[in-house]
């Protein structure tokens, strides 16, 4: 879509966690959304408001996806709320899955769905009803990588050692004694070196809650402060997992951690074989049609 379109544009809204998104089914990859029109559509003033935005495609029908077709019928192409792109979005596969069973295009169970960060697999869970709209979703991460380069976060005087963590899309954790340590999060927390993150880091600040029980507040690159961040989730799930001195891949057992964020709780596993599972609600609350008048005069 140019932003000239004078057709309607289908949109929902849904959130995991409170982690919310702009949803545009798009299966024949026809609407080609610019930065400005993501951002408009994302402003929570003057548009609909979200973290981001999920356009659904089918893999086969978009360049970046057609490789993973074989594997994966949709593809997620997540934009954040700035109009950049974003190779993952935990959150996101969960509201995009809930759209695919709302809309009829996959069935209950496991599905598989194409991002920038690989194929993910997910497993719907029915809710004791037996209601599909209802049960938890869990999504299949992949494995965290943990590049040996020595980060360091500061806000407003403090600064505090963290770890860096890559689950598709980059990560700086750090351990505070107390979360509003991280300050109003409304600008990205400077890290050093930034030479580690030559496209931008979402920044994790952590507190303990309990034996493997943690809270979190995050700075997501390209959105600010959100309510929840799933990738953010994994990523502090295995960093105190470290820190804690525990390791599935040498103790041949898998550790969870429940991982509470502003917008509610996710329970995060790492499995022997490196395998992260993430495991939370998602919700779809709303749809409408976008004035493509207003979209032109927005992006104008």
């Amino acid at each position: 879509m140019s932003t000239s379109q004078t057709s309607p544009i289908a949109f929902l809204k849904g959130h995991g966690t409170e982690n919310d998104f702009v949803i545009v089914p798009d299966p024949d990859n026809t609407i080609d959304l610019s930065s400005e029109a993501v951002a408009a559509l994302c402003d929570r003033r003057a548009g609909i408001g979200g973290d981001g935005l999920l356009r659904v495609v089918r893999s086969a029908a978009h360049p970046e996806a057609r490789a993973m077709a074989g594997e994966a019928e949709w593809f997620m192409d997540y934009r954040n709320a700035d109009g950049s792109n974003a190779e993952m979005c935990g959150n996101g596969v969960r509201v995009f899955a809930r759209y695919l069973r709302r809309a009829g295009l996959v069935e209950a169970g496991d599905l598989a769905v194409a991002t920038r960060g690989g194929v993910k697999k997910v497993h719907l869970a029915k809710s004791a009803a037996g209601d599909t709209a209802e049960g938890d979703i869990t999504v299949r991460m992949g494995r965290a990588v943990l590049p040996e380069d020595g980060v360091t976060v500061a806000v407003d005087g403090r600064s505090w050692a963290a770890r860096n963590v890559n689950m598709g899309n980059p990560h700086a954790v750090a351990f505070v004694e107390d979360l509003a340590h991280a300050g109003n999060l409304h600008s990205a927390p400077p890290v050093t070196p930034a030479s580690v993150y030559p496209d931008g880091v979402n920044v994790e600040f952590v507190v303990d809650r309990g034996p493997r029980h943690v809270a979190m507040r995050v700075h997501e690159r390209g959105s600010g402060e959100t309510r929840s961040c799933g990738t953010g989730a994994c990523a502090v799930a295995v960093a105190a997992a470290r820190r804690d001195g525990l390791d599935p891949a040498v103790t041949g057992a898998p550790v969870t951690y429940t991982v509470d964020l502003p917008g509610g709780r996710l329970v995060i596993t790492e499995h022997q074989d490196g395998e992260i599972e993430m495991t939370g609600p998602a919700v779809i609350v709303a749809e409408g049609i976008i004035d493509p008048a207003w979209l032109e005069t927005a992006t104008a």
